[in-house]
């Protein structure tokens, strides 16, 4: 299940992002949808990087009854995105959530041999939404 926080104003598909939820891990997950700012001062804070970004993750120690981890993703960005590149609001929330979700459960696609590549472009084919960042950005 999601543990939603919205501080913004954007309209978030709780039903879609509880599917994908169930589709990788019964654990719950908190999600945090916030402004360009929290997002760089989080990322600043815990990351030591001195900028926005789109989506962040931190996974939580494995406790029987602690949630999967924390996902932070920017309201800024997945409007930004959605308008560049032509699709919906909705459609950009799943990417990022995937994305997240997929590092919290240990993927990392900057260190492994594709796996998590292949794991996200499965799971976007299932859902039947657009291609996502890394794949958008692979070469």
């Amino acid at each position: 299940m999601i543990e939603l926080d919205n501080e913004t104003s954007l309209q978030i598909n709780e039903q879609l992002l509880n599917t994908i939820a169930q589709m990788l891990t019964d654990k719950d997950i908190e999600l945090l949808i916030t402004t360009e700012e929290t997002i760089h001062s989080i990322n600043k804070e815990h990351r030591g990087i001195d900028k926005s970004t789109d989506v962040l993750s931190f996974p939580y120690e494995d406790m029987p009854l602690a949630p999967l981890g924390s996902i932070v993703i920017s309201a800024n960005h997945i409007i930004k995105k959605a308008d560049e590149l032509g699709h919906s609001y909705d459609d950009e929330l799943a990417l990022l959530f995937i994305h997240g979700l997929l590092h919290l459960l240990g993927y990392d696609h900057e260190i492994d041999n594709g796996e998590m590549r292949l794991k996200e472009a499965e799971l976007i084919q299932k859902l039947h939404l657009p291609p996502s960042l890394i794949i958008r950005t692979q070469g």
